[in-house]
């Protein structure tokens, strides 16, 4: 029966289930390649285990993701507790003992209520310069639904973490296309 149990796991995809990652610094670096499209899959990811949040009775396990998804550059914070919900929660973040940002735009929070993601491209470039150079990153949620929620990341190795996740989507929007003129006849 053990022997059964087991296998089952065996059988399992590594994509899913153990992705290969490099570690640098505080973060673990995806190097794995997409069986889908045959690229590199755009993750790095940082984890803490002490987040805090004003309803759970002790302090639980967080992380923060830089990605690409669906070609859109992405910041994702993940909790194992309630934090907000789109419409009565708000996001805010400082690093080091630069000017913190509070009400961020372009964040949106998940179904579950225990994801938040910046997925605006000029907020999460906003995010990423005051990341790149930082030695840690204090986030702040308020929610009149899940209370306050706050957890704090040391960065060591962020400037491969973000070379690794941005390296093919691009922070900045493509230019605009010109549009095209018509011939006259």
């Amino acid at each position: 029966m053990m022997t059964l149990g087991l296998g089952a796991c065996a059988g399992r995809d590594p994509y899913v289930v153990a992705p290969a990652s490099t570690p640098s610094g505080n973060w673990k670096i995806e190097r794995q390649i997409d069986r889908i499209t045959g690229v590199p899959v755009p993750a790095a990811t940082n984890a803490i285990d002490n987040a805090s949040n004003s309803f759970a009775e002790r302090p639980g396990p967080a992380s923060m993701q830089l990605t690409c998804f669906d070609g859109k550059p992405m910041v994702r914070f993940a909790f194992a507790f309630k934090v907000g919900s789109d419409t009565n929660s708000i996001l805010g973040y400082r690093f080091d003992e630069k000017p913190g940002r509070d009400n961020v735009g372009g964040v949106r929070f998940l179904q579950e209520h225990k994801t938040v993601v910046i997925e605006d491209r000029a907020a999460v470039a906003t995010f990423v310069g005051d990341l790149n150079g930082s030695n840690t990153l204090l986030i702040r949620i308020r929610s009149l639904n899940a209370g306050r929620t706050t957890a704090e990341f040391k960065l060591d190795g962020s400037p491969a973490a973000i070379e690794a996740a941005f390296a093919g989507c691009p922070l900045t929007p493509p230019p605009a296309e010109k549009p095209q003129r018509r011939a006259k006849s």
